[in-house]
């Protein structure tokens, strides 16, 4: 397999740094899939009776089964620093593990900086983790939406669960990043294919499960907002695999061809193994591509996924990216997509949301993602949008998805072309 490079791409091109009001949405939301994925862990969040409404309203109403995260509520005296919340919180905790003694990794998550909630989350999930010892391991991140934005909830979280990792000398292919299991089993099901292995995952289903990493460990990351995370594992020792993400049947031949070469897998057996799934999304992918050839986009920064979706859209549906906003850029991680992306769009990172609506409106693209505070005056104004979040609430990694992913922007000009049509 050999990549139609760009004649230039977009690695070396200058970036538009912007610093201002940001429109991003609460890094708490995390939980909603993260909590689905680690099943003896629980998420307590730390925080005040708004952040317990987010969190209900983001993740719905659990009928069948009571869910693995809840709200510590502050109340205002305990945010003044007036009452002892650590004392609270150790009761809370308490409770918790009395009434749910399946819980094996306790995750204490901050909605404010410690200096809001006068309260240091790190030292008291020190403190919980020798107390309740060995049966639950205690840890902290936070998910504040003051200090990130909600993709950075997974990173903030995969990075604390780093050094506590038990120690390895084997060799072994480490996946970092939460993926819906019928993706991620996909994912396994062509690795063993390969023949690569053994494959660990983080994070895993359940604590038992728990990856080891040392000095033979390589890792490859599946989503691009890990940049805590790909420090923190570079600290213990293990080292990346660089490549693009696995969106579409190019990126996800990419990713596959960047593992395969590190694990010594021929390019025959390669080929034999990918080019029907290939194929499959090959046409899954070009369904969708007719409606979207040609047709310009640009991206607000908001989930740190653009870069390579922008790639993804441009090289397999035709689209011309005007301009492509994410809210940090990290080069380490996505340089091989920047590599593939072709010349031409601005890049941006960080948000000053206003000077960003100015430049949209300017560019008057024919579908813009967005987050969902912006989507509705968007629309109102006559632009058609793509709600940022519903791509990392969808399956649309590697290649049974392709399909999907590509529908997921194709969609809004569709249903845009038949209103225009009715209304005619």
């Amino acid at each position: 397999m050999s990549l139609d490079l760009p004649a230039k791409g977009c690695r070396e091109t200058p970036v538009l740094k912007e610093r201002g009001q940001r429109e991003v949405f609460c890094g708490l939301t995390s939980i909603v899939w993260l909590h689905r994925k680690m099943q003896d862990a629980f998420f307590l969040v730390v925080g005040s009776r708004t952040c317990a409404h987010l969190l209900q309203a983001a993740a719905g109403v659990m009928i069948f089964a009571e869910p693995r995260f809840g709200t510590a509520i502050l109340e205002e005296k305990d945010l003044a620093g007036l009452a002892d919340a650590n004392t609270e919180l150790d009761r809370e905790v308490a409770r918790l593990l009395e009434r749910r003694p399946d819980i094996r990794q306790l995750f204490l998550v901050g909605s404010c900086p410690s200096e809001v909630i006068k309260l240091d989350l790190h030292r008291a999930a020190e403190r919980l983790s020798a107390i309740h010892a060995p049966h639950v391991r205690v840890l902290n991140f936070t998910g504040s939406g003051i200090e990130t934005t909600f993709t950075q909830g997974e990173d903030a979280c995969l990075a604390a669960m780093v050094p506590s990792l038990p120690a390895t000398q084997a060799r072994e292919l480490l996946v970092v990043g939460a993926l819906p299991d019928v993706v991620e089993d996909q994912m396994v099901d062509l690795l063993a294919k390969l023949g690569i292995g053994p494959v660990r995952i983080l994070p895993a289903h359940r604590s038992a499960e728990t990856p080891a990493v040392g000095p033979n460990t390589v890792f490859a990351l599946v989503q691009p907002f890990l940049g805590d995370t790909h420090a923190a594992l570079v600290r213990r020792g293990a080292r990346h695999i660089p490549a693009p993400f696995p969106f579409g049947e190019e990126g996800t031949t990419a990713w596959l061809r960047a593992v395969a070469d590190e694990f010594g897998v021929s390019r025959d057996h390669f080929e034999a193994v990918t080019t029907a799934p290939r194929a499959r999304a090959q046409k899954a992918v070009a369904a969708h591509a007719e409606t979207l050839r040609d047709k310009t986009l640009f991206f607000f920064p908001d989930s740190q996924l653009e870069i390579p979706l922008a790639r993804f859209l441009a090289r397999e549906c035709g689209m011309r990216p005007l301009e492509v906003g994410t809210p940090y850029l990290h080069k380490e991680l996505v340089g091989p997509d920047l590599d593939l992306l072709p010349e031409g769009p601005v890049l941006s990172e960080g948000q000053d949301v206003e000077l960003q609506l100015d430049r949209q409106a300017a560019a008057a693209p024919d579908l813009t993602v967005c987050g969902l505070g912006l989507a509705n005056p968007l629309e109102a104004r006559g632009f058609t949008t793509k709600w940022a979040i519903e791509l990392v609430f969808t399956p649309v990694h590697f290649y049974e998805q392709a399909g999907d992913l590509a529908g997921l922007f194709s969609r809004p000009l569709r249903r845009k072309a038949l209103l225009k049509g009715g209304a005619a």
